[in-house]
């Protein structure tokens, strides 16, 4: 079978693995520990779990759409 044919080069699949990675990161940052009915915990309301996590996710997933649509440039053809 020819490369060629292929959809997806060795750095789409880096890409995307790397993209995965962050996406990952973003949930890790998410989680701790959670309130209960008996005790109120307020880190469940840090700016790490509310805001940068969310945001890190999604930087990850643009990153892994990046992978997706990625086509390396062509060298000219003889």
């Amino acid at each position: 079978m020819d490369k060629n044919n292929f959809a997806f080069t060795k750095r789409n699949y880096i890409l995307i693995a790397i993209g995965f990675a962050i996406v990952v990161l973003g949930f890790v940052l998410m989680s701790g520990s959670p309130s209960t009915p008996e005790v109120f915990n307020p880190e469940i309301f840090s700016a790490r779990r509310i805001k940068v996590a969310p945001l890190v996710c999604l930087a990850g997933f643009v990153f892994m759409l990046f992978g997706i649509m990625y086509s390396p440039k062509k060298k000219d053809k003889e």
